[in-house]
C-alpha cells in the first residue's frame, strides 16, 4: 500500500503541474478532481500505516511536490467558485490588477507550509502567514476585493499544502 501511496502522490504532483502549466478550462472541476485524487492518496496512506525510512523520505519529497504544484489548480478553482463577478461585483479572480504575483507567492507559501509541518515545526505557519500578510498589507487595506481574494486563496492554498503534508505524516506512523 505504501508504494501505491507514493505513486498516487507522484500522480497528484504531476497532475497539478500539468493543470497549472496548461491552464484550466473548468477550474472548479479541476480543483475537485485534485481533491479526490488527494483523498484517494490519503486513504491509501492510512491503510498502509507506518512505512520504512526510504518510503517515508520519498513520501516527504513527493508530498512537498504535490503541495506546490497541486495547490495552484485547487486555489484557482476555489477562487472561481467564490468569484464575486458571478453576482455582478467587480474585482473577481480574473481581474489582473488584483494581487499580482499571487501564483508565485502561493507556490512558495505551500512549500513553506508543507516544510514546516513535515519538519515538526507547526509554529512556522504563523511566520508564513505573517510574512504573507505584511507583504500584501497595503493592497489589502486599499481593496475589499483584494482582501477577500487574499483570504480565500490563502486558505485554499494552505489547506491543500497541509493535506499533502498529512499524507507523508500518515506514512511516518
Amino acid at each position: 500500500m505504501s508504494v501505491l501511496t507514493l505513486v498516487l502522490l507522484g500522480v497528484t504532483g504531476a497532475a497539478g503541474l500539468v493543470l497549472a502549466v496548461a491552464g484550466q478550462r473548468r477550474p472548479i472541476a479541476a480543483a475537485g478532481a485534485m481533491a479526490l485524487l488527494l483523498a484517494a492518496t490519503g486513504s491509501s496512506a492510512w491503510a498502509a500505516g507506518e512505512s520504512s525510512g526510504a518510503v517515508t523520505g520519498a513520501a516527504v519529497v513527493l508530498a512537498v511536490l504535490a503541495a506546490v504544484t497541486g495547490g495552484s489548480p485547487v486555489a484557482t478553482g476555489v477562487l472561481n467558485a467564490a468569484d464575486p463577478a458571478a453576482v455582478g461585483v467587480s474585482g473577481g479572480p480574473q481581474d489582473p490588477d488584483i494581487l499580482r504575483g499571487g501564483a508565485w507567492i502561493g507556490a512558495l507559501e505551500r512549500a513553506a507550509i508543507a516544510g514546516t509541518l513535515l519538519a515538526g515545526w507547526p509554529e512556522g505557519l504563523a511566520v508564513v502567514f505573517a510574512v504573507k500578510g505584511l507583504g500584501r498589507f497595503s493592497e489589502l487595506r486599499a481593496s475589499s476585493a483584494a482582501a477577500e481574494r487574499f483570504i480565500v486563496g490563502t486558505l485554499a492554498s494552505a489547506l491543500w499544502a497541509a493535506a499533502c503534508a498529512g499524507v507523508a505524516v500518515l506514512l511516518r506512523g
